[in-house]
């Protein structure tokens, strides 16, 4: 049995730092919060803004960042999002000509077929789009809706590190629309020099070119932050819960990284591996039965390990018959974690004798999501509202 668990965050409950958030998505129009009986959105918890006092100067605009995605599931559009992300030197720190051979010569001519057909089985036909940048969206309509308390001069966005719409795009917007501020939230819970940094790179590339620069934050990591790992725990458990079968192990698998990017003082490994020890204690799970595990090696270095390929076919070898996954490294469902993990590792466990498999889903645009994007938005625009 394959299990793609549907969400089941129409009515959540996480308790974090001390309070308790109770939230309710029964319309479909988004997360209502509400903590000790007060609605978070409508009677706002906010810092020290309301609709009728204003920012002290402009408006604030709140950029949400993703990794990117191709305009199609084809050949030609995976090919030029390729290059895009496989030319950035935080991605491959080796940009030589080397690796400007292999680039031209093999992957860019080879590799863009099979990826396209990857993502041709997950896309979103109906808006003409990857499910990433689907959720993206609805992240960010959905923050505007939980600010609104905040007033009308704050500007919700949202834009690829690598595609459409960009980074420099969507800050020429916000800056026309009259942002003076500008918080950036990179909608990665662990920072990585190749998803975290390059997402900085191109936001100060793109400040390079005005003349008159708005003041931005970035927000930081939130590998440890008290209402992601409640989220993760409360999601996860909700998914469980759902399943026609009891997980004899669960993989949290993260997107793995080289090895020499991580000795070389990339604090990722040390944030997968704290977000981990708190999703154990959090779902009372050794790590036996709860392991850490790193997908979607690239190249013939030696990576993050253990592999997630190498330890699903192994756990199937050893007799595990029942088998979940969650991704929590991953802020929305994307190419990784809905044809990597879903279908692929689902097909691998099962071939080497596995019976029953789960792919849990991200925290996407759900209420646990949104609780963990909206408090951080909030926090990090203090001062500023």
């Amino acid at each position: 049995m394959d299990a793609r668990v549907k969400p089941a965050h129409d009515e959540s409950r996480i308790t974090a730092v001390g309070i308790t958030f109770y939230l309710y998505d029964s319309s479909g129009s988004g997360p209502s919060l509400k903590f000790g009986g007060m609605d978070a959105m409508n009677e706002a918890s906010a810092p020290a803004a309301t609709v009728d006092r204003p920012a002290v100067a402009g408006k604030i605009g709140v950029l949400l960042v993703n990794l990117g995605t191709p305009e199609a599931a084809d050949a030609a559009s995976v090919r030029r999002y390729l290059k895009e992300f496989l030319s950035d030197p935080r991605v491959i720190e080796d940009q030589g000509p080397l690796w400007q051979l292999v680039l031209n010569g093999v992957i860019l001519p080879i590799r863009p077929r099979k990826k396209a057909r990857d993502y041709a089985r997950i896309w979103n036909y109906e808006r003409n789009e990857s499910p990433l940048k689907t959720i993206t969206r609805s992240q960010a309509v959905k923050l505007a809706r939980a600010l609104e308390p905040l007033g009308k001069h704050l500007v919700i966005e949202w834009a690829m590190r690598y595609g459409n719409p960009s980074i420099a795009s969507k800050l020429g917007e916000l800056v026309a629309q009259g942002c003076e501020r500008i918080l950036v939230i990179p909608l990665y819970p662990q920072y990585c020099a190749a998803t975290t940094a390059t997402a900085c790179d191109e936001v100060f590339r793109a400040l390079a070119r005005m003349r008159h620069q708005p003041s931005v934050r970035i927000a930081p990591p939130y590998y440890d932050d008290p209402v992601y790992v409640e989220a993760l725990g409360a999601s996860a458990g909700a998914e469980l819960s759902q399943l026609p079968f009891k997980p004899d192990v669960i993989l949290a698998s993260f997107h793995g990284v080289p090895k020499a990017y991580v000795d070389n003082g990339d604090p990722y490994y040390a944030q997968c591996v704290e977000t981990t020890r708190l999703l154990r204690e959090r779902l009372n799970l050794d790590e036996s039965k709860l392991m850490m595990t790193f997908q979607s090696r690239f190249g013939r270095g030696k990576w993050l390990e253990p592999a997630t390929n190498r330890t699903v076919r192994k756990l199937a070898k050893d007799g595990v018959k029942n088998l979940a996954v969650i991704t929590p490294g991953f802020s929305a469902d994307c190419l990784e974690t809905l044809e990597e993990i879903a279908i692929e590792s689902a097909r691998l466990f099962k071939k080497y004798g596995g019976e029953n498999f789960a792919a849990l889903p991200c925290l996407n645009d759900s209420a646990p999501g949104m609780l963990v994007i909206w408090q951080m938005a909030l926090r990090e625009l203090k001062g500023w509202v």
